[in-house]
């Protein structure tokens, strides 16, 4: 499959499809970003059951921003709405592999097990206001 390149206008329809997310942020005057790129886009190939995607930090600030991105390239990883992965800095093709390995197995049903009983927790444990 092919990378799609994310605005701020379809993230969120992205965040919600069924398939795990893997978002690249990058910019064009990125060294780390250009070295990272083809190990990116060769995974995109090899893994149909992940979407894979791009965002321009210069072209998409305000997105960027939102997102709390503070270095390029950023990595983040959202299965099932949830943020699972965030991470800044270019990673090896085996080091791509692996997290795309743990990304895939990852019992999402604990996973949102969880976040209900920390919502529970802070719902009934509100701080102070």
């Amino acid at each position: 499959m092919s990378t799609i390149e994310l605005t701020k206008d379809n993230f969120q329809q992205a965040v919600l499809d069924s398939k795990p997310l893997i978002v690249d942020f990058w910019a064009p005057w990125c060294g780390p970003c250009k070295t990272f790129s083809p190990v990116f886009d060769k995974a995109s190939e090899q893994h149909d059951d992940i979407t894979f995607a791009k965002v321009n930090t210069e072209d998409e600030e305000e997105l960027a921003g939102a997102l709390g991105i503070r270095s390029i390239p950023t990595l983040m990883v959202f299965r099932e709405q949830v943020l699972l992965y965030n991470q800044a800095g270019a990673l090896s093709a085996g080091q791509l592999e692996e997290l795309l390995t743990q990304v895939k197995s990852v019992d999402m049903e604990q996973v949102h097990a969880e976040i209900a009983a920390q919502q529970q927790q802070q719902e009934q444990n509100p701080g102070p206001q």
